[in-house]
């Protein structure tokens, strides 16, 4: 059957498929539009089914903020060339828009949206994989409807993060948001730590303690001192603000009579194990596969 460029070309502006695709499934088609395009889905399933198990450990980590509801969210790619793609991009823009119009909370409520053409997220996720040819996946996603003055800050695509204060000063949230996103904090202040770490820690420090033999009688002071500074270290209100590391985070606080209500913070990839691979190796199989 001969088929016409002009055929072709309508069915890549369609399914934004490539244009040998396009043309091989008219032809397996026998011309027919409708059949065209659902050979070219399962075609895209095909192939995301087949890259379903790959690591994902790059992407994007972006923040959304619209009047008093926001988004923060990672989703993952497996190389950072398909990370700085147009198309990855705009997948991340239409599910960061999704969330906010329909208040999504979770990935299970994301998953049964529909998107323009596409019945669902899994579908429109999987054209997307057989676009770019790598596995790509939503890891996680938090929506806040704001009660307070919400600052955000992202640096480059990798790290985002949101904080929201109890003041009307955009400044100082978007100074903390920042902040957060350098120095990492694990909770907002030591109140904020699970009584079973701080048990362990004291636990731990009382032994090194003993075993120095420092004296009994002030054993508690060395023990409540190094729990200071460690806790200090990885709370939000003891760290020395990025900005002027000569005040705390909490100092800084009390200087604009203000709170923090919450925080996030999203880097991407982080907790993935990703797999050493022998570059060698990698290319000695790929060239095995072919033979």
């Amino acid at each position: 059957m001969d088929i016409k460029a002009i055929d072709v070309k309508k069915l890549r502006e369609i399914t934004n498929a490539g244009m040998m695709d396009c043309k091989k499934a008219l032809l397996e088609a026998d011309g027919d539009f409708e059949n065209a395009k659902v050979l070219l889905r399962e075609k895209g399933q095909s192939t995301a089914d087949s890259k379903s198990g790959r690591t994902t450990a790059q992407g994007i980590a972006l923040i959304k903020v619209e009047a008093d509801n926001s988004v923060i969210l990672e989703v993952n790619c497996e190389t950072d060339f398909a990370a700085k793609d147009n198309l990855f991009h705009q997948f991340v823009n239409n599910i960061a828009k999704l969330i906010l119009e329909n208040n999504l909370d979770n990935i299970d409520q994301l998953n049964q949206q529909s998107f323009e053409e596409f019945e669902n997220i899994e579908e429109y996720r999987r054209f997307i994989i057989s676009k770019l040819g790598e596995n790509i996946t939503i890891r996680r996603f938090q929506r806040i409807k704001v009660d307070g003055q919400i600052g955000s800050y992202v640096h480059g695509t990798k790290i985002a993060s949101l904080v929201v204060i109890d003041a009307n000063d955009a400044e100082l949230a978007k100074d903390i948001a920042m902040h957060v996103a350098a120095s990492k904090p694990e909770y907002i202040s030591a109140s904020d730590i699970p009584e079973e770490i701080v048990t362990e820690e004291t636990r731990v420090l009382t032994l090194q303690a003993e075993e120095e033999d420092k004296p009994q009688e002030i054993i508690e002071k060395i023990v409540q001192g190094k729990l200071r500074k460690q806790f200090n270290q990885i709370t939000l209100t003891g760290q020395e603000f990025v900005k002027d590391p000569d005040m705390t985070i909490d100092q800084l606080l009390a200087q604009k009579n203000a709170s923090v209500n919450s925080f996030i913070r999203y880097e991407v990839g982080e907790g993935i194990e990703i797999e050493a691979v022998n570059f060698a190796d990698e290319v000695k199989a790929q060239v095995d596969a072919i033979k």
